[in-house]
């Protein structure tokens, strides 16, 4: 218990000072807020298309997947997310439950950015630490909602300038092929993103970390054939 309270006060104060936090709907964090010039909105039609072709989705995350509603990509009924989200966190607070109460067919999970940022109060090995709590989380999606397909998708990288502020972006490579790992032990989906960066440097907002809308639309793109 009293490590739980640790963890909770620590990632609390991390998701206020470390740019993992930002982008989705986070008041008490002021560079969560998509500034004026990246909220480009998205034509009518788009947005109804990605609502009509993952409504029968939920996306699982931490603020990175909280901009797919907050841009108004998709309905908040369609995720399930928050600043600062850990896989561990994702556990305490009832995701699952709340994946179940909306009984998707399709699960996309996109946890990692905070977990590879967890201080040594925590832990001395972050992607062991997270990766066990990833693999009860799939577990546990798995027990609730037996007949859902569920999707890994990769910690997304951040730009150079972003590393150079916290090095610790520098492991998301290696934290990634533990996530397919794992979803190659788990028995589920793994949806490789690295097509979307190839051209990708304008689909940062301004703290090389978080995304403008586009981002979403290229991912939404590349996972559309998995909920037919």
């Amino acid at each position: 218990m009293f490590k739980k309270i640790i963890l909770s006060l620590v990632i609390g104060g991390t998701a206020l000072t470390l740019a993992a936090c930002g982008n989705g709907q986070a008041p008490q964090d002021v560079t969560s807020q998509p500034q004026a010039n990246e909220t480009a909105h998205l034509e009518k039609s788009d947005q109804t298309s990605y609502k009509t072709i993952f409504k029968n989705s939920v996306f699982l995350g931490d603020s990175i997947t909280e901009a797919l509603s907050y841009h108004d990509i998709l309905d908040e009924f369609n995720v399930v997310a928050g600043a600062g989200k850990t896989t561990e966190l994702s556990l305490m607070s009832g995701d699952v439950d709340k994946l179940a109460e909306r009984n998707p067919q399709h699960v996309f999970i996109m946890l990692g950015s905070d977990d590879i940022l967890l201080p040594p109060q925590i832990t001395d090995n972050p992607k062991q630490y997270s990766l066990k709590f990833y693999a009860e989380l799939i577990d546990s999606i798995q027990e609730k909602l037996p007949e859902a397909s569920i999707t890994v998708l990769p910690v997304t990288p951040v730009t150079p300038e972003a590393e150079q502020v916290e090095p610790r972006y520098k492991n998301i490579s290696d934290y990634n092929q533990g996530l397919q790992e794992l979803a190659d032990k788990q028995q589920v989906g793994f949806a490789d993103l690295s097509s979307i960066f190839d051209d990708g440097q304008h689909l940062y907002s301004s703290d090389g970390i978080h995304f403008k809308p586009e981002f979403y639309t290229r991912m939404l793109d590349l996972l559309k054939d998995r909920v037919k």
